[in-house]
């Protein structure tokens, strides 16, 4: 079988646990209360009188459910699939499959799909959801299975460009930020293209058609267009859709073909090779010359070969974990590609709000933000994905079992992390935050008020990554599911704050009364916070913050929706760095309990 032994290993050998059945319950049952949401939001504002209006929900909550769906779709299995080899690659169990008889094939394929499984039961149970959304009329059953048809096809591609860059690069976080960044890059691009940036048409063809035949996110927006006739849903399955399925099967091809050709080139990589005899005197990854080494030739005796002269020794610091992070390579070589990617992203978010500014509508609240989004959540998303991985590569090659024989505080633990997490993360850190600078001096811009709000709120979110990531990597020893709750909490509360502003602006023109209808999806995500953050350990400040944030939330934006930016920034600074502080406070505790010492009580 061509996926048989890796495949079955995580399918039929894994324990499936309560979470597992959970999850695939839960998805479905977020839908609906989505669409319960929608119709209270509906309902709640007008009346309700014939047929038309019905048609009328109908295809705003498809518009609603596709693109969130591909997404959610699209993003997870790429960072799925990632972390899946990222995680073999870790433990060392990858050069244990590679020395078996498994071929290229069944390795790479396997893996891939083993990581998507889950993905794909989710789309399937979805399903049904999205076909009695065709019960409200204004679509199609046609369109919805189309949509689903991009999303599949979006998903393996996706999962098969994080498998086949987790396979080439060796850390974690260069895997998760190259990964992201490529995504980003693909779709920001195509958005560029659609919005007629560099010009009308290409060889005659328009440029939103080009963006439907090469975008994900523009392919599942024309399946959410509303048809005229019959006609138009019979062009659908040879349109430009169609041809987006097409080329999106081939690129999965090509990058699983190009991860079966070159997984035993690349693997095992050079950082684990033996190295020559001359290199053993050169500096550890903690950049320290063993003792023995120093003294080597001192006791020789008379006659005998000079010994060479040993190489000089750096100097640590006093706290030798934030030494580590920032004057050594523990996170690879290539981590100039990482910032080099990122600061091109910065400099077309910068172009963009420029070419904004040119036009007649000029710089306003809403497209400045159709261009700081994008930027601002791949920030936040490579802050946290480098916050948790800092631990986890650690704990899987067992480095923080060194600790045990160390007499490393808490305190210098966790603020040695922090700091070189967010040293090793400058750019994505300061470059939003001048941009929102830039918005300030650009003619039209924003009013300095607006950019001091913004630029204090980037400050505590950003905060709030990092420490989210270090929480998160301290709870959960398995490290593939802390990896996937610390960026699935970042990506879902982006997702959640751009869901409702979406509902709310679809369905209704009145703020007033729409704390009932989102009732039930805050105390959903409250939970939700929670079971991510509390449940394995349990805090009264955790539980608060996770209960509150929600509300807290959709009170700014509200608030936001109302004009009234003072009432946003003083919302999140508060709320957020509450969440920052009950997560840094039982840290301290949670060093002692991951590394098995008892240092804090002694005294």
């Amino acid at each position: 079988m061509l996926v048989g032994p890796v495949f079955t290993r995580e399918v039929l050998t894994s324990p499936r646990r309560t979470r597992t059945y959970i999850a695939r319950a839960a998805y479905p049952g977020i839908l609906l209360v989505l669409m319960c949401t929608a119709w209270l939001l509906l309902a709640g504002t007008q009346v309700v009188t014939n047929t038309g209006e019905f048609a009328r929900f109908g295809l705003m909550l498809f518009q609603v459910l596709g693109p969130l769906q591909l997404g959610l779709a699209m993003f997870c299995s790429a960072l799925l699939a990632a972390g899946a080899v990222a995680q073999e690659k870790d433990r060392g169990t990858l050069v244990l499959l590679l020395i078996t008889r498994l071929t290229n094939a069944e390795l790479v394929l396997g893996r891939l799909l083993a990581s998507l499984l889950n993905i794909l039961i989710l789309l399937a149970a979805a399903l049904p959801c999205f076909m009695l959304a065709c019960l409200f009329g204004g679509i199609a059953w046609q369109q919805v299975l189309q949509s689903f048809a991009v999303t599949l096809v979006t998903t393996f591609v996706a999962g098969s460009l994080g498998s086949t860059l987790a396979l080439w690069r060796e850390k974690t976080f260069q895997t998760l930020a190259i990964t992201a960044l490529v995504l980003v890059f693909w779709l920001v691009f195509w958005e560029v293209v659609s919005l007629r940036v560099l010009g009308a048409s290409w060889q005659g063809i328009a440029c939103e058609t080009w963006a439907i035949v090469f975008s994900p996110w523009q392919a599942v927006l024309a399946t959410t267009r509303p048809a005229t006739s019959a006609a138009d849903i019979a062009a659908w399955w040879h349109g430009p859709v169609t041809a987006y399925l097409g080329l999106a099967f081939v690129a999965a091809i090509l990058l699983n073909a190009v991860a079966i050709w070159r997984v035993r080139i690349w693997n095992p990589s050079r950082e684990i090779q033996a190295v020559p005899r001359e290199a053993e005197d050169r500096d550890s990854i903690w950049g320290l010359v063993p003792v023995e080494k120093q003294a080597e030739g001192t006791d020789a005796a008379v006659g005998a070969k000079p010994a060479k002269q040993p190489l000089p020794s750096r100097q640590v610091w006093d706290n030798p974990v934030l030494w580590r992070e920032i004057r050594t390579r523990a996170y690879g070589r290539r981590m100039l590609v990482v910032r080099a990617a990122y600061l091109l992203l910065f400099a077309l978010s910068a172009a963009g709000c420029w070419y904004l500014a040119q036009t007649e509508a000029g710089l306003t609240r809403w497209n400045a933000a159709a261009v700081l989004v994008p930027l601002g959540f791949l920030s936040l998303v490579l802050i946290n994905a480098q916050s948790v991985t800092s631990l986890t590569t650690e704990r899987d090659g067992r480095m923080l079992d060194l600790l045990l024989v160390t007499d490393l505080t808490p305190q210098e633990f966790v603020f040695g992390k922090l700091a070189g997490v967010a040293y090793n993360t400058k750019e994505m850190l300061i470059l939003p935050i001048v941009l929102g600078l830039g918005l300030w001096l650009t003619p039209g811009g924003l009013s300095l008020e607006n950019v001091i709000y913004l630029v204090g709120g980037l400050l505590v979110i950003e905060i709030f990554a990092i420490t989210l990531g270090f929480h998160c990597g301290m709870t959960y020893a398995n490290s593939r599911i802390a990896i996937a709750t610390s960026i699935g909490t970042v990506f879902f509360l982006v997702v959640g704050i751009a869901t409702c502003m979406r509902l709310m602006v679809a369905f209704s023109g009145s703020f007033s009364v729409q704390l009932q209808p989102f009732l039930a999806f805050m105390l959903g995500g409250g939970v939700g916070l929670y079971m991510a953050l509390g449940a394995r350990n349990p805090s009264a400040a955790i539980g608060l913050a996770s209960l509150l944030c929600p509300f807290a939330t959709f009170y700014a934006i509200t608030s936001f929706m109302l004009d009234h930016t003072l009432t946003v920034f003083l919302v999140v600074t508060c709320m957020y760095g509450f969440a920052t502080v009950a997560m840094l406070v039982p840290a301290l505790y949670e060093f002692d309990v991951a590394t098995g010492r008892t240092t804090l009580g002694e005294e």
